[in-house]
């Protein structure tokens, strides 16, 4: 991955794409999104936002991908859709799970791919040795999710997003690790900052919003809480924990995406994350770096692969030390921020680590038939 100067700020560094793919490199792959949100999400959707970065890009190197998802969704790659629309209201329901991936099954049949980068649940149970399965693992690896990946794991090739993931699950023979990343391009960068902080994610007692407002209020900052807030968990949290600590210090917005987002980002004085469990991937994290924005974060999950401590944030291991460190931060230089995300966390480098997945994967299906395989073929693929 190449850099040059960015149109916002002339010393700020950003991802330059990679050339397309020669023809004899090209490789057929299906991409299985998760059935819950439309590609890209229309508003919160995690998963399905990197899906549709990672689909763009391997389409603009020169790919032939096929997007299987639910309808609508907006691509340009080639589209089969499993459902005629995301089943958002039964999410963690199992049907709408198994209905998509027997779907999905059907179609990959059709399709006939080289690899298939399944990021839902169920998908990979139906996988077999050929084409090869890449699953990423998007969220928990111990309990039940452990359980399941690691009976998985002689069929598919798990793909860890961090290293304190992969750590946190050392039994689970991993593939690979590949960081999520953002299209780094495409978020604000401003070196001036307001006077707020901000907590920017999801009512969750795991992402600490009411540590955040107690952190902010005794660093004498001003907080903005920007958050999801509408699962029925989610608004118990809130009433509970949050709603009685505000105050006129503390600006509730609810949830905002878009350019109000990326907006808030560019102009806080630092992303204030205290994180409560071991995240194995913190996505804001990368999109408060983008915008030139330092972090101020709990030293739990893949926060020290994200944040490098006194330079694009501080890492607290105590919570009382979080009021100091969000005092600290107008220190840090933004332009450092940025070039960081640039450089380890835009979205060309997360598409070259699955290219090199994607190579191995068929590489190991065809040295474990015994005879090597075509990679890309001009079968139609539908």
């Amino acid at each position: 991955m190449s850099v040059e100067a960015s149109p916002l700020e002339p010393a700020v560094l950003r991802a330059v794409p990679e050339p397309a793919q020669e023809a004899g490199d090209r490789l057929r792959i299906a991409m299985v999104a998760p059935p819950w949100f439309s590609i890209p999400p229309e508003g919160y959707g995690g998963i399905e936002s990197l899906v549709s970065w990672l689909t763009e890009r391997l389409v603009g190197r020169g790919h032939d991908v096929t997007l299987i998802a639910p309808s609508p969704s907006t691509t340009s790659a080639r589209f089969r859709a499993t459902l005629s629309e995301p089943p958002s209201h039964r999410l963690g329901e199992a049907l709408p799970e198994i209905v998509h991936a027997a779907r999905t099954r059907t179609i990959l049949e059709e399709v006939g791919p080289d690899v298939i980068h399944d990021h839902s649940t169920a998908g990979p149970l139906l996988a077999g040795a050929r084409p090869p399965t890449i699953l990423t693992a998007h969220g928990p690896v111990r309990g039940d999710f452990g359980a399941y990946y690691q009976s998985m794991a002689h069929r598919v090739g798990l793909v860890a997003i961090s290293d304190a993931q992969r750590n946190l699950a050392p039994e689970i023979p991993w593939f690979a690790m590949v960081h999520n990343a953002i299209p780094v391009e495409d978020y604000t960068f401003r070196s001036e900052k307001d006077d707020f902080v901000l907590f920017l994610g999801r009512m969750s007692a795991d992402k600490g919003a009411h540590l955040a407002i107690e952190a902010s209020r005794e660093a004498g900052r001003r907080l903005v809480l920007a958050a999801k807030c509408s699962e029925p968990e989610e608004v118990e949290y809130f009433e509970a924990e949050v709603e009685p600590r505000l105050g006129p210090d503390t600006e509730w917005l609810g949830e905002v995406d878009g350019e109000a987002k990326r907006d808030l980002l560019a102009r806080a004085g630092c992303l204030v994350f205290p994180i409560q469990w071991d995240e194995p991937f913190g996505l804001v994290m990368a999109e408060a770096l983008a915008s030139g924005t330092p972090v101020v974060a709990c030293r739990r999950g893949s926060v020290p692969e994200i944040v490098e401590d006194g330079v694009t944030g501080f890492i607290c291991d105590e919570l009382d030390e979080l009021p100091d460190a969000i005092r600290r931060a107008g220190d840090l230089d933004p332009r450092a921020c940025r070039e960081r995300a640039a450089s380890r966390f835009d979205v060309e480098v997360m598409v070259s680590g699955y290219e090199r997945v994607y190579r191995k994967a068929i590489a190991e299906a065809d040295e474990r038939r015994g005879s090597p395989g075509t990679v890309y073929s001009e079968k139609p693929s539908g």
